[in-house]
């Protein structure tokens, strides 16, 4: 899996609809297809994951 690094990467996962998974620490934590992205949090499905702290991954 590859992770999303850069601002770009979620805003192209977002509009292309790519599923992502994702990771605090080494623990999956939610999956799915980002909703809405802020420069703080990232909404996948109804739940929203602090940027910061957890680690987007390309599910595919």
């Amino acid at each position: 899996m590859q992770p999303l690094t850069s601002p770009i990467h979620f805003h192209t996962a977002m509009i292309e609809q790519t599923p992502v998974a994702v990771f605090l620490g080494q623990e999956m934590i939610g999956s799915g297809k980002i909703v809405q992205i802020t420069d703080y949090i990232v909404k996948i499905g109804n739940e929203f994951y602090v940027r910061d702290a957890c680690t987007f991954k390309y599910a595919v």
